[in-house]
This record gives C-alpha cells, structure tokens and sequence, in this order.
C-alpha cells in the first residue's frame, strides 16, 4: 500500500454559543469557526483524516501541504508510522512547524490504520479501559459566585471533578481556590490550570494555597521554557505539578522535566501538542516508568481515544464554558466517558459541522 495523494479542505468550524473567556491576557474564544481538514489516501482506496481547528488553520494546512507534506507523503507506506513521525521532526528542524500541527499526519494514519482494520484507534493502540471519569474544567467566569455556581451544577449532573481556569491574578485566584475547597468539601478532586499567567513569585504564593486546600494538581502555572522555574516550584510547594502541555519536543522535553524533579504529579499529553498519538503515547509510557501519570489534555475526538488507552491517565477532561452547563455529548449522568465504537477515529457527524466533515472522509478515493 502506497500514499497516492495528501490534501487539504476547509471546514467551517462553528464557534462557541455563547462566547467565553480565558485569563486576563488571553483571548477568549474566537469569534469566527475556523478548521481545515487533512485528508490522507492510498493507491487501494485506504484513507485517514485528521481535523486542525485553530485560527488561520484553512490557509496554514493548504500551505503545508503544498510546501512540504505532499512532497513527503506520496509513495510512502503509510503503516510506517514511526519512520513518518520522525521525518515530521526532521522537518520541523527548517521549517519550525505550529505546534498543534506536528501531529497532524500521525492523526490521519492512525485513522487510517485502525479503519483498514475495522476497529477504533484505541483498541488498535492496545486498549486499556472503556470508561473513564471526566472532570469539568471551567472557562474563566466573571465571579467566585458565578464559580461556585458552574461548581455545583457540575457536580449535580454527574462531572467527578472541577477544574478551575481563573483570572490570572495570583491573590484573586489563590483567594477563589480556597473559597472553592469550602464550598464543596473536601472530598471532590479540585485541580487548578494557570494557563502560564505567572512568574516564580506569584506561582508559589498561589501553590501555597493550593496546598492548604488539598487540590490534586497543580498545572501550567508559568511559561514553560524554563525547567528551573519549574523545579523550584516542586520544591516550595506541596500540590503536586502537572507540567510539558505546551513545550515544543513531545517525549523529549517531558523526560528533562521529569528527571529535573519538576513533575511532582506528571505530564500532559495530547494529540494536539504532544505530536499526534504517536507523540502521546511515547510521553504516556516515558512517565509510567517514573510511575507519574499522563494525563490527557482536551477533549476532543482523538484524545478520547487516548484516554482510553493510555493506562496511567486518571481524567478526561471535559470543557465547561457556561454559566448554564450542559454535559458533554460524550459524558453520561454518573460522569463516566465512555470508549468510541466506529473504526478510526470515529470524528462525529450529527451536526451540520459533522456533515461537513462527512464528505470529507466518506468520499471516493481520488
């Protein structure tokens, strides 16, 4: 079998009803749906696809195909994974490729892969459970009120967890952490994401208080470029650290953190900045031996896959970005994720989005 052609397809990607916000800093969600899909075939008819939702991503992925990908892909084998993976490194060595779209082509051959053989990519990965709990990880909301609020609704329909995405401000946010831990007792796991809103300093004052109200983890408190930073975190406090979402290097760059002593809970891993599912499970199995977990970060249709495969994660995680909330499609009443069933990747389709998307993966092979 023989990749015959590599492609590119806008998609509309619709945005977020109602529009929400991140940290002070941050843009919040963006105004305009923006996605492009990449669509691998072969010369028996075999085809992956892998969906790259950001801003600008129609224009970035054409460019990448025509510039770099198509060039690469044609005439390999596309059950050579591992080989592809290393060569999109080798690439990103000239080309300094966006992060979220390193995993792009290993998304697309493993869907490829498991829908050859009939199966959903997390049973082709090894398959590990077929449920798992989800947490409700928030958006920033105006008030502690209005988070105590989406806290209790989560709770109430099921959600096994809350993580807070707050406002930035290491006092405010310490102050609302505390006031969360009251709120709900101290028996549901609390983690807390600082979307790298902080510096040393204001990272401890906040772990601090972290630690006094128990929280499960403490997660991205700081740009991720220094280690060091990092590792005197872990030593000033006692909430354990969930660190290497957002670094470039995949498995690389978690094994420094990790051997520097900087992750005291584990590591985050994803499809989509991790290096697709190859990336993700060589991060995942790199913490086991450290006996830390891996735990995966977003919820969309690939990462679920690896949450059902990846044995030393503990959540999926489940954005909440409503003061009314709603359960993910995904997340049944006793807040239990349950495993995809379609071969592949199994991307939905029950929305006009979906049948967008449809057409793009049930056509005929070109």
């Amino acid at each position: 079998m023989k990749i015959t052609h590599v492609e590119a397809h806008r998609i509309r990607v619709p945005p977020a009803d109602p529009p929400f916000q991140w940290r002070n800093g941050l843009s919040g969600s963006p105004a305009v749906g923006d996605g492009a899909v990449l669509r691998i075939g072969t010369d028996d008819g075999a085809e992956g696809v892998a969906l790259f939702a950001r801003p600008g991503a129609d224009v970035m992925l054409q460019d990448l195909v025509e510039r770099v990908f198509r060039e690469e892909l044609v005439g390999q084998d596309p059950y050579r994974r591992e080989w592809l993976w290393d060569r999109v490194w080798e690439i990103d060595r000239i080309q300094e490729l966006p992060l979220p779209a390193l995993g792009l082509i290993d998304v697309a051959l493993w869907d490829l892969a498991a829908r050859v053989g009939d199966q959903p990519v997390w049973q082709l990965l090894g398959g590990y459970r077929e449920s798992i709990p989800a947490y409700a990880s928030t958006s920033t909301f105006a008030t502690t009120e209005e988070f105590l609020d989406v806290a209790d609704q989560c709770l109430a329909l099921g959600y096994q967890g809350i993580k807070l995405h707050a406002w930035g401000d290491a006092r405010r946010d310490a102050a609302l952490c505390l006031a969360l831990r009251e709120h709900v007792g101290p028996d549901v796991p609390l983690m807390y994401d600082g979307s790298a809103g902080f510096d040393l300093p204001d990272a401890v004052h906040l772990g601090r208080a972290l630690s006094e109200a128990d929280y499960l983890w403490y997660e991205e408190p700081m740009r991720e470029f220094s280690i060091s930073a990092y590792r005197r975190l872990a030593e000033s406090v006692s909430v354990p650290l969930l660190v290497a979402e957002t670094s470039d290097g995949a498995h690389m760059n978690s094994a420094d953190f990790i051997a520097a002593g900087a992750a005291t809970f584990g590591v985050r891993v994803g499809t989509t900045l991790r290096g697709g599912i190859t990336g993700a499970m060589r991060t995942a199995h790199l913490a086991d031996a450290y006996r830390l977990r891996a735990e995966v970060h977003g919820s969309d249709i690939p990462n679920h896959h690896l949450c059902m495969a990846i044995s030393n994660t503990t959540y999926y995680e489940s954005l909440v970005t409503s003061t009314t909330v709603t359960r993910e499609r995904h997340v049944d009443d006793r807040g239990l994720v349950h495993a995809p069933v379609g071969p592949g990747i199994a991307l939905p389709y029950e929305n006009d989005y979906g049948r967008e998307l449809q057409q793009f993966v049930e056509r005929p092979a070109i």
